[in-house]
């Protein structure tokens, strides 16, 4: 008997249910990427990341932050961070999935509420779970459930703090938070507001600052933005309050164990904040790209969402995965999600417009779309 028959057994039944992921290429068109803004092979950040090795900065850092991995890259990143987002300070890590089950994990204090929309991204629920507070789920974008779970805890004796944790743009629906009455609920109920701006930062927001920007460098909210998707680069930032950021390095276990990222990405992303506020025409040319996908691509049944990403809800898990080969074999990177990336009965292909595609790709794409839905 071979001992690990019994991840067969689970694989086996992931190809049943037409849910078995594999790893393949990157090929066709983009269509699938989180590089919003076009960034990643910027002649900017590569420039930056050159200028910074001429002048000695590492390529690993050696060590965690608190050993001897910290380094001036870092925090001048931290420190232009917090300044360009409009938080008193930001702490980086080497993920934005890192740096969200850090914030959960460490923050939320045993005797505590963490409510959730029930659509927060799996680094959430990481972090959830490693938590020592109670946590519910509440229905999404609805603020009445938010309250309502905040409500029904206190009058079950719940005395410690609520902490109520959101998206801004939801990944794989592209709506948006509630954020002006979660806000209200924060208030009215002494509550800690996170906020994770993964998909907003960059595209959203004054000079691409989030979503949030509005209500950055208050007391009771937090904000994660990561440099991965539309800043083009690698890591994350959490921005809040500065006794925030200093129990974070104390208490943070995913932080104080983690080797540092590498001080060349920090330097990558501090050129990738200078692009945000330099170049706000890369923000005018993917809305602009959005407004003609929205047009293009409705006849497929997309629907509009007011955002870069827009979904094909087809439901069955196979059937999306047949249109998303039939689309890739054509040319065009779309990828299908599938459970339990998305809720049972959801799965659907994720269309992402990014500056790497343009209006003619969209076209072209729509007519494939149409083919392989017939």
């Amino acid at each position: 008997m071979n001992r690990l028959d019994f991840l067969q057994t689970d694989l086996a039944r992931l190809s049943e249910q037409g849910r078995r992921r594999a790893l393949i290429e990157r090929r066709g068109h983009d269509f699938a990427s989180n590089d919003y803004l076009a960034l990643a092979a910027s002649p900017r950040l590569a420039d930056a990341v050159r200028e910074a090795m001429a002048r000695g900065v590492p390529i690993g850092s050696g060590g965690s932050r608190l050993l001897r991995g910290n380094h001036a890259e870092h925090e001048a990143l931290e420190a232009e961070a917090a300044a360009f987002f409009g938080a008193e300070a930001a702490l980086t890590f080497s993920s934005g999935f890192a740096a969200n089950a850090a914030l959960l994990a460490t923050l939320p204090q045993r005797g505590d509420l963490i409510v959730h929309d029930e659509l927060v991204h799996a680094s959430a629920h990481e972090g959830i779970k490693l938590s020592r507070a109670e946590y519910l789920s509440a229905t999404h974008n609805d603020p009445n459930a938010f309250e309502g779970a905040i409500l029904r805890w206190r009058r079950g004796g719940g005395t410690g703090r609520p902490w109520i944790a959101v998206e801004t743009l939801y990944s794989m629906d592209g709506d948006q938070a509630p954020l002006t009455a979660l806000a209200e609920i924060a208030d009215r109920h002494d509550a800690m507001l996170l906020i994770d701006e993964a998909h907003a930062t960059g595209v959203f927001g004054p000079k691409g600052q989030g979503l949030a920007h509005a209500l950055e460098g208050r007391d009771n909210v937090i904000s994660l933005h990561t440099f991965g998707k539309a800043m083009g680069c690698e890591g994350a930032a959490i921005c809040g309050p500065a006794l925030v950021r200093d129990f974070l390095v104390n208490r943070g276990r995913p932080f104080i164990f983690s080797t540092a990222p590498s001080p060349l990405m920090a330097a990558a992303a501090r050129e990738s904040l200078r692009i945000l506020a330099d170049e706000p025409q890369r923000r005018d040319a993917l809305w602009a790209l959005i407004a003609e996908a929205e047009r293009l691509l409705a006849p497929c049944g997309v629907a509009p969402t007011g955002s870069q990403i827009l979904p094909l809800i087809i439901g069955d898990d196979r059937e999306t995965m047949r249109v998303a080969e039939a689309v890739q074999a054509a040319g065009f990177d779309v990828r299908g999600i599938r459970p339990p990336t998305v809720p049972a009965g959801t799965s659907r292909l994720r269309i992402s417009l990014t500056l790497n595609a343009s209006t003619a790709d969209v076209a072209a794409l729509a007519e494939v779309l149409k083919g392989a839905l017939a």
